[in-house]
């Protein structure tokens, strides 16, 4: 399976994997060795507490270099009137007679709370390529979906400025 992602998700990958090997690292390995130095380990608080970062970090670490190693570059060629990666779309929702934005990302970059869903998600797939005007049948399940309209495309690009997920 193939990851796509844009020039500046791998690029962010990188950045987080370099901080995380080398100056996260090595700060958790001293805590653990620290905290293994105040005694019994099987009723040792701090170790446990240091050994579950430590741990957290290297799985973030190998998420990440399997997010990079696995990489396709999404190259968005969608027109100036038409959807795609990183533009802020607002949305009719006929079922709930109310409009909603949201900016299209990449699926390491989705935040709904704050606006960003992933191209991948069933409303985002459904917005890519559509105009202002156009309605669409938003698909969520076998058993569920909902009509839609594009009521408005503003263009954006991708600026760095949604972070990376975390888990």
């Amino acid at each position: 399976m193939h990851n796509e992602l844009t020039k500046i998700d791998i690029q962010k990958m990188k950045e987080e994997l370099d901080y995380r090997r080398i100056t996260l690292r090595p700060q958790l390995l001293e805590e653990v060795k620290v905290a293994r130095s105040f005694g019994d380990l099987s009723e040792n608080f701090e170790y446990k507490a240091a050994k579950r970062e430590k741990n957290k970090n290297e799985s973030r670490i190998r998420f990440l270099e399997n997010m990079i190693k696995t990489a396709r570059v999404y190259e968005d060629h969608s027109g100036a009137d038409t959807v795609g990666l990183y533009d802020k779309v607002t949305v009719y929702l006929e079922e709930d007679d109310e409009e909603e934005t949201w900016q299209i990302v990449t699926t390491v970059r989705q935040d709904v709370l704050h606006g960003l869903i992933s191209k991948e998600a069933p409303m985002g797939s459904a917005l890519l390529g559509k105009k202002v005007g156009d309605r669409f049948y938003v698909q969520v399940n076998k058993d569920y979906g909902y009509y839609a309209q594009v009521r408005a495309i503003e263009k954006g690009e991708d600026d760095g400025s949604a972070a990376l997920n975390r888990f």
